[in-house]
């Protein structure tokens, strides 16, 4: 096994995909090929890695590159007719030197370093898709923290109103149109501050185009305390415009902002003190 592993990163196998392994060495890969599948496979792998390579590289030459490449061509098939065919030999003393043998040390050395560069690809890619999982995973996390952040603080909030004895609870009881319907409202006249109960509202859930709004009767006369709506998602505790002195609230249903003055036959909830 050793051997294998070995052989698959002494860079043979890159250079024999690049064509660049003399005729026996050529042949040695075939074999090792037949006899090991883990070189077949890593072979498999250095040319899908090769051709991605070439795809993500390949540049499309110019047209002008490319006609003048072609007129060069026929220019030197124009020449090669002109020469004679068989040159006759001359004589000399000069005996040639053998030729001297090429190492393989550039080639394995570029083998490696593509291999390399390869593997090293695959690696980036990896730790960059962990990075962006991590990342991901954090979002979540503190949007979760700030959401449980939220729920603490209205928790501590709606336990402040509890405690403070300023505060006072009124139930609005459904008017003899709509029995069925309530709205608890913490009023503190001290701290001139109104709270609708939201969790425990029991109204219809009021469409696009309509709102409820709460009023709260001064002297005989409705004051404009704002509008809310009746959805199922409603936070814990709605704070709703200021005002020191209430001797009644009511609750009616009105066009999406609210309205100036009160709409008497939408009243659907009232509670006196």
């Amino acid at each position: 096994m050793e051997d294998i592993k070995a052989y698959i990163e002494s860079g043979i196998l890159e250079l024999y995909v690049l064509g660049d392994v003399t005729p026996d060495e050529r042949l040695q890969v075939e074999e090792m090929a037949l006899k090991h599948p883990a070189i077949k496979a890593e072979l498999d792998a250095i040319e899908r890695s090769m051709e991605l390579y070439a795809k993500e590289n390949e540049v499309e030459p110019s047209d002008n590159l490319r006609h003048r490449v072609l007129g060069s061509i026929l220019t030197n098939f124009g020449d090669d007719n002109n020469f004679p065919q068989k040159a006759q030999p001359h004589k000399t003393n000069i005996v040639p030197l053998p030729p001297r043998k090429e190492s393989n040390f550039y080639k394995y050395a570029f083998a490696a370093s593509l291999a390399l560069l390869v593997a090293s690809s695959v690696a980036l890619i990896s730790v960059y898709s962990r990075l962006k999982e991590s990342n991901t995973q954090l979002i979540t996390l503190q949007l979760q923290n700030q959401h449980f952040s939220n729920r603490v603080n209205l928790m501590d909030r709606e336990l402040s109103i509890l405690r403070d004895p300023s505060f006072k609870l009124l139930r609005l009881e459904g008017t003899p149109k709509n029995p069925t319907m309530a709205v608890t409202v913490a009023f503190s006249p001290v701290h001139q501050k109104v709270m609708i109960d939201m969790k425990n509202v029991k109204l219809p859930q009021n469409d696009k185009d309509h709102q409820y709004q709460l009023w709260a009767l001064v002297g005989g006369k409705p004051v404009d305390l704002g509008v809310f709506d009746a959805a199922a998602d409603s936070i814990d505790m709605k704070e709703m415009k200021s005002i020191a002195r209430a001797d009644a609230f009511a609750v009616t249903l009105e066009p999406k902002g609210g309205s100036v003055n009160p709409t008497m036959d939408q009243m659907m909830v009232l509670g006196k003190f």
